[in-house]
């Protein structure tokens, strides 16, 4: 059994986005594969966007994000999925993360000395991207680098790895078939808890 921790990170709470269903379909998969799952919906929390270094540094969590923090320190594996937008995660995705992923919570509290990797070592992430490109233009074209950067510059950083992706393109267009077949391809994730 594996401790997983869903990160709906579309913007909005309207469920008739895709990535609300894929965030669904992988729920259901994990439960069936006898894994614990949470999720943390980005569009209910409560916070304000970080301004200064100071604020990100010194001041505390506001409540939501201190318990999403919780949340994301009993996780074994993450599975962040998002719409992609101007190339990149949802502004609203982004300011959560840079809330969550404060020096003080990534470093368990122990100072300006201690590694980035203290407080999530050794998980695992899955990252769905939704978007209206076909997924091999995002891949082989505009270089993905909004995976790269989320891979790279946030959870690697923190100690989290392997990092696996699923690029979900041409949505706007997508068959019914199509859909059903990705959403399923999201179920068998959720049961093998990848």
């Amino acid at each position: 059994m594996t401790r997983i921790v869903i990160i709906q990170g579309h913007p909005s709470s309207d469920s008739r986005h895709f990535c609300h269903a894929v965030a669904d379909a992988y729920a259901q998969g994990a439960a069936e594969g006898g894994h614990e799952v949470r999720l943390i919906s980005v569009a209910g929390l409560d916070f304000p966007l970080l301004r200064s270094k100071g604020d990100w540094e010194g001041a505390p969590p506001p409540p939501a994000v201190a318990d999403a923090q919780k949340v994301l320190a009993w996780a074994e594996h993450f599975v962040i999925i998002y719409p992609l937008w101007l190339g990149g995660m949802p502004a609203l995705l982004k300011g959560f993360m840079e809330q969550a992923f404060r020096p003080a919570f990534m470093t368990g509290g122990g100072g300006s000395g201690a590694s980035w990797k203290t407080a999530l070592k050794g998980r695992s992430s899955r990252i769905i991207i939704t978007m209206g490109m076909p997924g091999l233009a995002y891949r082989w074209y505009f270089g993905a680098h909004s995976l790269k950067s989320l891979k790279r510059s946030i959870l690697s950083l923190v100690g989290i790895g392997p990092n696996r992706h699923t690029l979900i393109g041409m949505i706007e267009g997508m068959s019914d078939t199509k859909r059903k077949a990705w959403l399923s391809a999201a179920r068998h994730l959720g049961v093998r808890g990848r």
